[in-house]
């Protein structure tokens, strides 16, 4: 427990009404969970408004209240605090809750739309390689060290993010890589952390659904890095042509690497294979078992933070060629007749155009390769039709199928998709609206030495339809077909 006031976030307070001096038990921003000696936080989301609920809140048993307004009617011995940001107080007052975790140890956040995953997971391998103790906070997995705690969004709220931290601080970790989203920097989610770098992948077509325009989109992640401090490093991907905005208005000390241009790291691709690849960086040759141009990228983004956190360039190298991929990206699987099916997270029109550029790249063009792909439910609309036309302009043959609908009916998804089909390309594009009859149909069509691409939900384990997820694993499916194929 901790005093209210040691708590309060001085320059974004207007105004206080009741005592600061009580204990408070933890912070809660939903009345639904909120009990004896909480402190509520009512906050104006895009559905609702927490600021609605105060009085559940108060019902339940809060002892303090922080809003933006004053209630109409509330108990004369709640305590409540006026603010000018709801979210910005939670976030400050978790940190504070915590005891400022994120002061404790060395916390590198990588933004942009593809790669992320990627890039904090091979982080977190490298330095427990290293032999250090560190976190990670990604869209796969959490971990508190080597110990896994179930990850719900791409950033959780606050609460549960100080409360990651002082656990990785409380088991010794000196370092924790995040992945750093977009929602969360426009929601304040990490607000009151303290970074000691920032990297940014690259910006492509995705979240217009909740940011509207591309450039509050970017926007959104340049902000992260117009608040790093300038005791932090901020890396960002030169051949982006968003990378110079990113480092506008940043304090911290700046960094660039590049595959097409000169930056202060460099890499070039020598060969690019399905084994895996050859690549130059900074004057070293070294094989990688992770595959295609994207991950070049990843791989020199990973080097490079590593080198600015102080460790041996050759080690890291070395440390890094031994890595194989990321759960749900570019995983294949071998069937009879040298089939090849490749599961990988792409649900991006740019993640989906690399993929597919990589495997065309790659393979000898005497085989077909079939891609099976669909877009989620209740998200971004407008890629719909683009990744549609992505998909059939660089596949022989097309399958579009569900991803996960959520609310919509996969029709209707379905539709937008086919919106964007060419007439040439027409022919060659199926639509089967569940995914594991996609699937099956895709490894039906294979001949010897063909090439299936599955797309859009990598490393997940269920698909989402109405609000329930029912058990759903492209790579388990794919296994169990290759089975049964005579």
């Amino acid at each position: 427990m901790k005093k209210l006031s040691r708590l309060l976030p001085n320059k974004i307070i207007l105004d206080i009404r009741g005592d600061t001096d009580i204990l408070i038990r933890s912070l809660q921003f939903d009345s639904r969970q909120v009990t004896t000696g909480d402190v509520f936080f009512a906050i104006k989301g895009s559905v609702s408004d927490g600021h609605d609920f105060i009085d559940m809140a108060i019902e339940k048993g809060a002892s303090a209240v922080i809003c933006e307004s004053e209630p109409a009617e509330i108990s004369i011995q709640i305590t409540r605090i006026i603010v000018s940001d709801s979210a910005l107080a939670l976030a400050y007052m978790a940190s504070e809750f915590y005891d400022n975790p994120s002061h404790k140890l060395q916390l590198i956040g990588i933004t942009g739309t593809n790669g992320k995953t990627t890039t904090v997971t091979l982080l977190h391998r490298l330095f427990t390689e290293l032999g250090y103790r560190s976190g990670l906070l990604s869209t796969i997995r959490n971990l508190v060290n080597l110990r896994e705690v179930k990850a719900t969004h791409t950033t959780a709220d606050p609460v549960q993010i100080n409360h990651l931290l002082n656990e990785m601080c409380e088991e010794g970790c000196e370092y924790c890589f995040m992945e750093v989203s977009s929602h969360a920097v426009d929601q304040k989610r990490i607000a009151g952390l303290m970074f000691r770098g920032g990297v940014f992948s690259n910006l492509t077509h995705d979240h217009l659904d909740y940011h509207k325009t591309f450039d509050a989109y970017l926007r959104a992640k340049k902000s992260f890095f117009d608040n790093l401090p300038d005791t932090a490093f901020a890396l960002v991907n030169k051949d982006d042509k968003n990378a110079d905005v990113m480092l506008q208005n940043t304090g911290a000390s700046k960094f660039t690497y590049s595959l097409l241009s000169m930056a202060d790291f460099r890499c070039r691709i020598i060969e690019n294979q399905f084994i895996g690849l050859h690549l130059n960086i900074d004057g070293q040759d070294v094989w990688f078992r992770l595959i295609g141009s994207f991950n070049a990228y990843n791989i020199l983004s990973v080097y490079a933070s590593a080198v600015l956190l102080g460790q041996d360039p050759l080690q890291v190298l070395t440390l890094l060629s031994r890595m194989t991929p990321v759960d749900g990206r570019f995983n294949y699987i071998n069937g009879e007749g040298n089939i090849t099916a490749i599961v990988d997270y792409a649900h991006t029109p740019d993640a989906l155009k690399n993929v597919l550029e990589t495997i065309n790249d790659i393979r000898q063009h005497n085989e077909k390769l079939i891609t099976v792909v669909g877009a989620g439910g209740n998200r971004d609309t407008t890629k719909r039709p683009v990744m549609a036309r992505i998909s059939a302009r660089l596949s022989d043959q097309l399958i579009l199928t569900s991803d996960n609908p959520r609310f919509e009916e996969p029709e209707a998804i379905l539709d937008d998709m086919i919106k964007g089909i060419e007439p040439a390309d027409s022919p060659k594009v199926l639509v089967i609206a569940d995914r594991r009859q996609a699937i099956k149909t895709a490894v039906t069509l294979a001949r010897e030495n063909d090439i299936i691409l599955i797309a859009g939900k990598g490393h997940e384990t269920y698909q989402e339809i109405k609000g329930v997820k029912y058990p759903f694993d492209d790579r388990e499916i794919v296994k169990e077909l290759f089975s049964l194929k005579p």
